[in-house]
């Protein structure tokens, strides 16, 4: 089984925010995931709109997980 680190949609029309998961590659973007590791909300401002596990992220990773390009980034940008 394949793990992605990735973006999944919670909430409302127009209030949009997401879930940082670990999923299986062959799911939906919102069907079922194996963890959940933060959360991400466009719509605030730093440092309130993401949070994350990072010694889950790390667990994670180390299993063979890959995040995708926009998790890579707002890790990156957490400074993880």
């Amino acid at each position: 089984m394949a793990v992605r680190i990735r973006l999944s949609k919670v909430g409302k029309k127009h209030q949009i925010s997401f879930r940082i998961v670990a999923q299986d590659t062959k799911t939906k973007r919102d069907g079922k995931f194996i963890e959940a590791l933060g959360f991400w909300n466009p719509h605030k401002k730093p440092p309130e709109d993401f949070s994350v596990n990072p010694q889950r992220l790390n667990y994670w990773i180390s299993k063979g997980a890959k995040p995708t390009l926009s998790v890579n980034k707002l890790i990156k940008l957490s400074g993880i």
